[in-house]
Parts: C-alpha cells; structure tokens; sequence
C-alpha cells in the first residue's frame, strides 16, 4: 500500500469553510501528507482550490477519492448530518479516517464507526482542532503548574453576536447533528473531558434565543465533579464577551479574555506557511493570575502559549505510520457527542442526569 511510503496521500471531501480554512492549510503544512484529490461541487470553492493547490485534481464525486487506491487518508469536512455516512463509505473503502468535529449525531453511530475502524485495521480520528488552540494549551499549562492549587471551579465560553440568521448555510437548518452545542459545545465538552475526564452528573439548559432561528443557538451545561464545577456555555447573542475562561483554585484565580488568533487569519485569508508568528496571540489579550505560590504573591499576564493547529495533521502522519499514539482518539470523540446527548436530555427533562456511556 501507498502508506508504506514515506508520503500518505489524502483526499479531501468538501472544500467549504471547514475544508478550505482548517483542513486544506494544516494537510498542506505537513511534509508526509501530500493532498492529491479534493471533492467540491461549488464553483467559487473550486476556483480557490485550483489557485491553492494546483496539483491537487478537483472532483465532484466521492467515489473518485473512495475507489483510488493510491488515496491512503480521507479527510470528511461536509455538514454534520453526512459524517456518519461518509466515514463509513471510506473505512470500508479501507481508508483511514479524519472526521470534522462534531465526530457523528449519535454516540451509537460513532460507536458503530469505531467498532468498524478496528475490524478494518484504520485510524479514525476527530478533528478537535481547538485543543491546539493558543489560550487553551495556556490554561493547560495554568493547571499543570499547580499554581492554582486544588481546582474547585472551570468556566469556559464560546460566544459570538449574530443577531441574524446567517444565510445560505446548513448550520441554519434544523438537521441530525445541527444547533449550537454540537457545533460551538464540541470544542467546550472536548477540552473539559481532557483536562478533567468524565463528570459524575450532567444540568443543563439549552434553548433557541433568536425568534427566527430553526436551531438550538445557545446552551449553558454544569458538569459535576468529586471536587469540581465545570460550566461550559455558548451563546449567539453576546455582544460583550464574558472571559473565555475562568478558574479557581485554593491558591489563586486565572482569568482569560480573547479567542485563538488563527481562525481569524484564515478567514482573513492568511496563510499559516506564509504568516510570520502563526498561532501567536497579543500581549492584551493574554492570560491573568492572581495567586500565591511557595510564600510569594504573584498578580500579572501570563504569556500565551503559541498555537498551531498543524499539531494535529503532524501528530495523524505518525500514527498512521505507526510512529506515535493517536491525540484525538475516537473513544473520546465518542464521549464528547455522548455528553452532547444528555445535554440535551437534561434540559428536556429540566433535571440533572447521571453521566453513563
């Protein structure tokens, strides 16, 4: 096969803003991978694939990128409702599998994928892209330290201001896998369980804030913990952000406003192979700490951590050539849609439910 090359070659299917801004880039910066074919139907999405990338071949078939044999790595970057489907397709394809978050609708089909994967001998995987996010790999560190002492309580937001309904987008329709808290709450519930694991108990509340919209656009979740509060919320109509994240500890307390610069300079039109001091947030929007640690009081910025969402595509060559443990493994992606599920079911319920798999 392909693979026991040095080179993994990688179909792309979609070439939307998932494909264009977080996968295309990150694949091309990775000096295994070699992204051979892309499928796209749109014109425009086309046009800029051919000047990115022109010697990758442009197609408007899955089965193009399914039935090529050279093709080690395929990439799922469609809407929500299609990446149960399509993984499937390429694990029996024999492919190995990246999968845009949020990994499937249901805790069942990403078992069901899993479960499918090793019988196939393939690596499937998530792309939980923000755990390589400036701020978050901060606050890993925040935690790491111990300058905080024992953790009693981690906030963490994910908000935006969009009033009105954003058009000509399948995140605005009411499909399997749509609404805020798989999409915006993938990321929050993905970096909670990293850094804390499984919660004991889930409370939630979830609702649709804007009169117009057909999909749930905010939702506020408690996971609880032996010793800990976690709250993670995302909302679309916060014009004055809240700190994306807060902790406390028994020592001192860490405070950080601003979101990861890289997003914004993709959609800007940057680069990564191209832009100086990728992934580098500015000194006003780094982290701050209040604490005392070995006899001393310490109140100041604490210096952001660079991010790079390379990282991940880095860390996907090796695993498939058998060089590293896979980051994002699928039981965890698993996890994170299983507490999207009772998510939803607490605030249905209007009670607190037990975390159970």
């Amino acid at each position: 096969m392909a693979e026991t090359q040095n080179t993994i070659k990688v179909g792309l299917i979609g070439f939307g803003m998932a494909g264009r801004i977080f996968h295309g880039p990150f694949i091309h910066l990775v000096a295994g991978l070699e992204l051979v074919r892309i499928r796209e139907s749109r014109e425009e999405n086309i046009q800029i694939a051919r000047s990115r990338y022109p010697q990758t071949q442009i197609t408007s078939q899955v089965d193009d990128i399914l039935d090529d044999p050279a093709i080690d790595l395929v990439v799922v970057a469609t809407p929500n409702s299609s990446h149960y489907g399509l993984a499937k397709q390429a694990l029996n394809a024999g492919k190995h599998v990246v999968v845009e978050k949020p990994f499937t609708p249901t805790a069942a089909e990403a078992d069901e994928l899993i479960q499918l994967a090793q019988q196939k001998g393939k690596i499937l995987t998530v792309y939980q892209n923000r755990r390589w996010d400036s701020d978050f790999k901060t606050v890993q560190k925040v935690l790491a330290s111990g300058v905080l002492g024992n953790v009693v309580e981690y906030k963490a937001h994910f908000d935006r201001f969009r009033p009105a309904l954003k058009g000509n987008t399948w995140k605005e329709e009411e499909a399997p896998g749509s609404g805020i808290v798989f999409d915006l709450g993938s990321h929050l519930i993905d970096q909670a369980l990293v850094l804390f694991g499984l919660p004991q108990a889930i409370s939630a509340d979830v609702r649709i804030q804007r009169p117009s919209s057909p999909v749930v656009d905010k939702f506020e979740a408690t996971l609880f913990y032996e010793h800990l509060k976690v709250t993670l919320s995302a909302g679309l109509l916060v014009r004055e952000p809240s700190p994306r994240y807060i902790l406390h500890g028994d020592q001192g307390s860490f405070l950080k406003y601003g979101l990861d610069v890289q997003e914004k300079a993709l959609n800007d039109g940057l680069l990564p192979h191209l832009t100086p001091n990728w992934g580098v947030e500015p000194e006003s929007i780094w982290g701050q700490l209040n604490t005392e640690f070995q006899g001393l009081h310490f109140t100041g910025k604490i210096e952001s951590e660079p991010g790079h969402y390379r990282s991940f595509y880095e860390n996907v060559y090796l695993a498939i050539k058998g060089e590293a443990p896979l980051a994002v493994k699928p039981e965890q992606a698993r996890d994170v849609i299983r507490v999207v599920e009772l998510i939803m079911q607490s605030s249905q319920e209007k009670r607190t439910v037990p975390f159970s798999i």
